[in-house]
């Protein structure tokens, strides 16, 4: 019997590997058949940072030494998601990923969109092949008349914050509730490598920076994703009266198989987003709720 497929495309390097690599996992292991995608068909490869954790202490950019990690324990991949990656690398849809101009809608009963943050996610946060993508996967049904279910986590946000729909000029995102990678999440992992750690590369942990003159935050996920919307109160994060709500916005803290209580996730119809690695499960277990025939 011929499974059902769900793509997931990624950029040619420096996609996040907990964020592609558990919702992998987990869709795989529902039955799902997870085909890869990426700029021109050639396999991708995560962010070698952030599996090993390498180069993310002051001592980072010493050969040899570099290998003594100690904040870089905390910032990589967690012994999870490191496992779901090393496994992913070795799928054979992995190897054989079709080319963005490949893809096609009616091939798949939902999308994946991981994020990342290092420089060579800009290919695929930035292709306009893949947001026209995008736009018709929000547009159009399948033969029943249901829209298919759309998971983005992190800065993958910000590949339908950018596609504009032909049929209203706006971002698929408008009149939609989303959350992203926060500000505050973000600047939090900014300044820690830019005062404590990568002192000489500062700015890695910031995909796109600020001009003269713009705020601060303004080129952050975020503020990007909020720009795209009706309203700014359409991009939701925690609330402070959530139960959880220290756990969840510590940065410290990852969801889990059996354990969401750190984890953020925001459904509106088809549509689930979440913030970073730590809500991967979460929101993976969310968009195969969404997969269930209703």
């Amino acid at each position: 019997m011929t499974k059902a497929k769900v793509i997931m495309p990624l950029p040619c390097t420096d996609f996040d590997p907990s964020e592609a690599a558990i919702p992998w996992k987990i869709v795989s292991d529902a039955g799902y058949d997870v085909i890869f995608a990426t700029p021109d068909g050639s396999v991708a490869s995560g962010d070698a940072m952030m599996l090993s954790g390498e180069g993310l202490d002051p001592w980072g950019w010493i050969p040899g030494i570099k290998k003594f990690r100690f904040i870089g324990l905390f910032l990589r991949a967690n012994k999870q998601a490191r496992s779901d990656y090393q496994e992913m690398l070795e799928d054979k849809n992995f190897n054989a990923p079709i080319s963005y101009l490949a893809l096609t809608v009616e091939d798949y009963v939902g999308l994946i969109l991981p994020g990342g943050h290092a420089e060579g996610i800009k290919v695929y946060l930035e292709s306009e092949q893949l947001q026209k993508f995008v736009v018709d996967f929000f547009e159009n049904t399948d033969q029943y008349g249901k829209h298919r279910p759309i998971a983005a986590i992190c800065h993958g946000v910000i590949i339908p914050a950018r596609s504009i729909s032909s049929l209203s000029n706006r971002s698929v995102l408008y009149g939609r509730k989303t959350t992203a990678l926060t500000w505050k999440l973000e600047q939090t992992a900014w300044n820690l490598t830019k005062y404590f750690a990568r002192f000489w590369d500062p700015d890695y942990y910031r995909t796109y920076m600020e001009k003269a003159g713009d705020p601060s935050g303004y080129m952050s996920v975020e503020h990007e994703v909020t720009r795209s919307l009706e309203s700014p109160e359409d991009f939701v994060d925690v609330p402070p009266e959530d139960a959880n709500y220290k756990l969840k916005t510590s940065g410290t803290s990852r969801d889990s198989m059996d354990d969401n209580r750190a984890a953020w996730v925001v459904a509106d119809g088809n549509y689930i987003s979440a913030r970073w690695p730590g809500d991967a499960h979460t929101l993976a277990l969310t968009f195969l709720e969404k997969l269930k025939p209703s």
